[in-house]
């Protein structure tokens, strides 16, 4: 039975059809279809419907899933051990924020692909949540503060932001000086995200609220900008906008929480070696870390 045939068959299972499927691996979607063909012929059974909306599993599909992606798992990790220490293959697919990825991140994941030229990276870059699981990554780099979840979260390093506002803004309706004062006004988010500040050694929640959402931080700075409202953004995205007296701090007394960088993963036991060396070249450029991995929270 051909690893490949299992491992398409696991990826078109997971993403519900065929080009989904070919968009994850990085091939046509007629090679997707000769593999799962050719792996129903070996098993004489039908895995998956086909549908004008995709691919659904059929009984035996569904039975079959579970067993076929433990096999591929242990397949990898089979490889990764008898190969030479440091040298990685396969393939990496990464999640990773629009907003800091292709400036702050694309030149690791660069610099990976340069040191292991049998690696394949494929990372998407977008500031939408992404599920790891259902969507088939391996890891994600986020940055922020981590929700619950069964994830797992290696942190990577800090990163800095601050409460922005137009000098326009706050002619026209004044600067919060406590974080009570931002309910009186417009703040500019990503969705409906709480943001924390630090009274001292407490943190002090609050639930803003505003007309202007968007999911991308270049939007929201520019937003802030044009004197729609306060902005949280972080300091590496702004400080051009600081220097020039387009945007200016506000509510100084009540830094926002730190944030941080992240690698989140799937559960298990032990993490691939590629993402660990990953992780590695992540917390060589952007700061030190602790020495476990943390559930994500």
């Amino acid at each position: 039975m051909d690893i490949e045939e299992l491992q398409t068959f696991v990826e078109v299972a997971d993403a519900g059809g065929v080009s989904p499927a070919a968009l994850r691996l990085g091939i046509s979607k007629s090679m997707v279809s000769r593999r799962l063909a050719r792996l129903e012929a070996e098993l004489g059974v039908q895995l998956l419907a086909r549908t004008t909306r995709g691919a659904a599993l059929t009984e035996a599909g569904t039975a079959f899933r579970d067993y076929a992606a433990r096999a591929c798992a242990e397949i990898d990790q089979a490889r990764e051990t008898i190969l030479p220490a440091g040298e990685l293959q396969g393939r990496l697919r990464i999640a990773a924020p629009l907003t800091f990825g292709p400036t702050h991140f694309a030149a690791v994941l660069a610099d990976m692909a340069r040191q292991h030229p049998k690696l394949q990276i494929q990372t998407h870059y977008s500031d939408r949540f992404v599920d790891l699981i259902a969507e088939g990554y391996d890891c994600a780099i986020r940055v922020g503060h981590l929700k619950d979840s069964n994830l797992i979260a290696r942190y990577i390093g800090p990163i800095h932001g601050r409460l922005v506002a137009s000098p326009d803004y706050i002619a026209a309706y004044g600067a919060p000086e406590t974080p009570e004062d931002l309910a009186a006004h417009e703040a500019l988010m990503q969705s409906t995200e709480s943001w924390q500040f630090m009274n001292g050694d407490k943190i002090v929640t609050v639930h803003p609220q505003g007309r202007f959402k968007a999911d991308n931080g270049a939007a929201l700075i520019a937003a802030a900008v044009a004197g729609l409202g306060i902005g949280y953004l972080p300091d590496d995205l702004i400080q051009q906008h600081l220097a020039s007296g387009a945007l200016v701090p506000v509510m100084a007394k009540y830094p926002p929480r730190p944030a941080g960088i992240y690698v989140i993963r799937p559960p298990g036991q032990h993490p691939a070696r590629k993402i660990r060396a990953l992780t590695e070249m992540l917390i060589e450029c952007f700061g030190q870390a602790p020495q476990l991995a943390e559930p994500e929270r």
